[in-house]
C-alpha cells in the first residue's frame, strides 16, 4: 500500500503523501482483517462502512481497496489526472468508497448518522471513521461524539490518526488537543489507545468492539507521519511536498520494492 501510495503521488505530483503513509497500516488491518466487505457487490447491504474522514490521504485508501479487489492496479495509474474517478481527495464515485470528503470535520458527523441509522434498522453492521488528530480542531467532530453518546452508538468506531503533525507545524503548537483520551471519556465514549502501526494490538482491539455496550468507541492510534520512509518520517514538509523521482527511488528502495 505504501509503494501504491507513492507512485501516486509522486506521478501526479500530488501532496499529502506523510499522511497517507501514517494510516497505511490502521488500513491494512482494517481492509484485511476487520471489516465485512464484498469487493465484488461493493454496494452489498450487510457491508460495514468506512469514511475517511482526512480525505486529503486518500491515496491510502485507494491503494487498500486495490488490494481488496474493489478497484484494478492499473486504476492507480490514473490518480489525479483529467477525467479520472481517482480525484486528490477521496471520491465516492470509486466502488467501495462511501463518502466524498476533503473539508475536515464532515467525515464523522457523517458516520455518527450511518451507525444511527443501522442501529434504527436493527441492522448489524458497523461504521468506521479515520480521523486525523488536526481535524479534532474542528467543533463538529464534538458534537458529533457528544451525539453519538447520548444514542448509544457502540457500533461507531472512530480511530484517530495521531501523528501529532498538522499542515504547517505540531498539533500541540496548532491548537493543543490533550488530554485527548480524557476528552473522549468525558463525552461518553469507550476509548483505547496504541501504537497505529502494531498490526496485532490493532486486530486484537478492532476484532473486539464494542468495548462497553452503548458507547461509541474511539481508538487513538499513534503514528509516524511518513513512516516507513527515513526522510519523510515525522518531517511536517511531507504534507505538501511530491517526492521526485530520485526521492521517490530512494523511498521504494527502504520499502524493498526498488
Amino acid at each position: 500500500m505504501r509503494t501504491h501510495a507513492l507512485r501516486m503521488v509522486h506521478m501526479a505530483k500530488a501532496s499529502h503523501i506523510g499522511s497517507a503513509l501514517s494510516i497505511c497500516d490502521i488500513l491494512a488491518v482494517l481492509y484485511g482483517r476487520i471489516m465485512r466487505l464484498d469487493p465484488g457487490h461493493p454496494g452489498w447491504p450487510e457491508r460495514d462502512r468506512f469514511i475517511l474522514s482526512k480525505g486529503h490521504a486518500c491515496v491510502a485508501v485507494y491503494a487498500a481497496l486495490a488490494e481488496r479487489g474493489f478497484i484494478s492496479h492499473e486504476a492507480l495509474q490514473t490518480y489525479g489526472k483529467d477525467h479520472s474517478i481517482l480525484m486528490n481527495h477521496i471520491s465516492h464515485k470509486v466502488a467501495g468508497v462511501e463518502f466524498s470528503t476533503g473539508s475536515l470535520g464532515h467525515g464523522l458527523p457523517f458516520g455518527v448518522g450511518k451507525a444511527l441509522a443501522a442501529k434504527r434498522r436493527q441492522q448489524s453492521w458497523r461504521t468506521f471513521v479515520q480521523l486525523s488528530d488536526g481535524e479534532l480542531d474542528e467543533g463538529s467532530n464534538w458534537e458529533a461524539v457528544m451525539f453519538a453518546a447520548h444514542h448509544g452508538l457502540d457500533n461507531l468506531v472512530a480511530i484517530v490518526d495521531y501523528n501529532k503533525l498538522q499542515s504547517l507545524t505540531t498539533v500541540e503548537k496548532t491548537l493543543r488537543i490533550e488530554p485527548l483520551m480524557d476528552k473522549f471519556a468525558a463525552f461518553g465514549c469507550a476509548v483505547q489507545e496504541l501504537d497505529g502501526h502494531d498490526h496485532d494490538a490493532l486486530y486484537r482491539s478492532l476484532s473486539s468492539t464494542p468495548w462497553k455496550a452503548g458507547k461509541p468507541n474511539v481508538l487513538i492510534a499513534n503514528t509516524t507521519k511518513g513512516k516507513g520512509v527515513s526522510f519523510m518520517e515525522d518531517s511536517v514538509a511531507w504534507h505538501y511536498k511530491s517526492p521526485s523521482a530520485e526521492q521517490l527511488e530512494q523511498a521504494l528502495k527502504e520499502l524493498g520494492d526498488a
